[in-house]
């Protein structure tokens, strides 16, 4: 890269890859950008991106190349194509959620093409991306790092962890008190309703007090009632508690929240809130509790 800004690129523009690239634009960056569908870029083509029609020819015009992918199949189903066009002295900066051995494997495989690949998953859902207040993970080679530090700050807070697969490993460590902060949001809530507490003035004590953290009190506008365009996932969350519980289990760890959140969390699934925002757990918590045929509980 040059003294200059550099050009961005961004391969996935969903609810996080398309705010981000949103961001970058209004900031004053050159952004260019592919996707699954052009038609789901519409707004984004209208306020600047330059539309690429593969991941390699964005890859091919971008200095630098942002990554915002569901899973490690999404990941490495692009990977080829990217690295394709992936020149030497590049850096792609994946911000997708995956498996720590995937990225690893990508990375080494980026350095083949004397390119860099930084893991920078991020803390945060859409409105932290739309403020520019997400917390980013960063793992990687140091000096790609700082090239691409003024770019990061622009989404957030980015913090270098160390080396490659450790900004995800931080990340996947975070979300395990993400989900069961939630879980267990949720289940105080409804124990509070069920006692005969009015469920919104439970919703407002909790909130306030010890147990608040950011990010429950960022949710706690859509808890009573999560909108259908949900900022996370909730089957996102189970993904990456799974992740967690995968990379501990080569480690040794044991996980015993992780795994009654998992539990939960696939029973939330099961009964179609997997594309719910995360506060849906709270639904999914009163639909299992008023279950009345002795089926599987959480």
């Amino acid at each position: 890269m040059n003294d200059e800004r550099p050009a961005i690129g961004f391969v996935g523009l969903g609810h996080m890859g398309g705010n981000m690239a949103k961001r970058l634009l209004d900031a004053g960056y050159t952004v260019s950008g592919s996707a699954r569908t052009r038609d789901n870029a519409s707004d984004l083509i209208e306020a600047g991106l330059q539309w690429r029609d593969t991941p390699r020819e964005v890859a091919e015009t971008a200095d630098v190349v942002f990554t915002s992918l569901p899973d490690d199949d999404a990941l490495q189903e692009v990977a080829t194509g990217l690295l394709d066009g992936l020149a030497e002295g590049k850096t792609w900066v994946d911000v997708s959620t995956v498996s720590p051995d995937v990225s690893r494997e990508l990375a080494d495989r980026t350095r083949e093409r004397g390119a860099r690949l930084l893991d920078a998953p991020v803390s945060g859902s859409v409105p932290q991306v739309q403020s520019g207040t997400l917390t980013i993970m960063v793992g990687g080679d140091e000096q790609a790092y700082g090239q691409v530090e003024p770019v990061l700050r622009e989404l957030g807070t980015p913090t270098y962890v160390g080396g490659n697969g450790q900004g995800l490993a931080l990340k996947l460590a975070i979300n395990i008190s993400l989900g069961v902060q939630m879980l267990a949001f949720a289940e105080g809530l409804l124990l509070a309703e069920r006692s005969g507490v009015d469920r919104q003035r439970a919703l407002d004590v909790m909130e306030s007090s010890p147990i608040g953290s950011p990010m429950l009190k960022a949710r706690a506008s859509i808890i009573l009632d999560p909108p259908e365009d949900a900022w996370f996932d909730l089957a996102f969350m189970h993904k990456d508690i799974e992740l967690a519980l995968a990379a501990a289990q080569r480690l040794g760890l044991p996980l015993p929240t992780a795994e009654r959140a998992d539990e939960v969390l696939e029973v939330a699934e099961a009964l179609g809130y997997e594309h719910r925002d995360l506060a849906a757990l709270f639904q999914a918590l009163e639909q299992i509790a008023g279950r009345s045929d002795g089926g599987a509980s959480a």
